[in-house]
């Protein structure tokens, strides 16, 4: 069914209103749950390195198709992806988890956090002040330099405040978001591939999840972690 993803997708993409998906909703529910499908092959393939995850069911990890409007210039009622965030909170969590994205030709998966909450924010930094040259380390290493593309996010253009301009992690501090990713090509999606991909480098970028979860754990107690599903 993998191979109907994309196609699916493009088409939405084309025809994206209520009125359509209206039309085509018995395509969009085989759709979602070919997709909830893989989502528990990920989550079975991933408790074998992240236990934590064990509590989980696919539903509490894959995003809702339908967009929300209301602050956006975008009026489109639906995404043109398919979307799964593996955390220890679910979908819903404000920590660091692995996160798998299906688009036709801009699909790709990632792990780390995206623009988390200020106080997950600010410990991130404070273990990157104590300990940036573990993270620093980690990106370095050859696993994780072969199967990803440097750190990306959005970065500040100055210092964060009370760290130096001469800091010698500066360049991590200023990060908002802590992200490592891949491509998935278009071919690997419609094969089924990317299931046995996405586990592959998410187990490399596991060094990566558990320096920003251990930062995050620190933050108020790690509640954030954690929310009701």
């Amino acid at each position: 069914m993998a191979t109907a993803y994309l196609e699916f997708l493009s088409v939405l993409r084309e025809h994206n209103t209520k009125e359509w998906m209206d039309a085509h909703r018995d395509d969009y529910q085989a759709v979602r749950k070919a997709f909830l499908a893989d989502v528990g092959q990920l989550l079975a393939g991933a408790m074998q390195f992240e236990p934590g995850l064990a509590h989980l069911q696919p539903k509490d990890c894959v995003f809702r198709q339908n967009r929300d409007i209301r602050f956006s210039a975008n009026k489109n009622p639906y995404k043109t992806n398919l979307a799964a965030y593996l955390a220890l909170g679910g979908k819903k969590s404000e920590g660091p988890g692995y996160y798998i994205h299906l688009e036709p030709g801009a699909s790709f998966l990632a792990v780390g956090v995206w623009m988390p909450p200020a106080p997950i924010l600010k410990q991130i930094r404070q273990e990157i002040d104590y300990n940036g040259e573990e993270l620093q380390g980690i990106l370095d290493s050859p696993n994780v330099r072969s199967t990803f593309r440097e750190m990306s996010g959005e970065q500040l253009k100055t210092s964060p405040k009370g760290y130096a301009a001469d800091h010698p992690h500066i360049a991590l501090l200023r990060y908002k978001s802590f992200i490592i990713s891949r491509p998935i090509s278009d071919a690997s999606v419609q094969s089924g591939r990317f299931v046995a991909e996405a586990l592959a480098a998410w187990e490399v970028g596991k060094p990566f999840h558990d320096f920003i979860l251990r930062a995050s754990e620190e933050s108020e107690g790690g509640d954030g972690l954690l929310p009701i599903l």
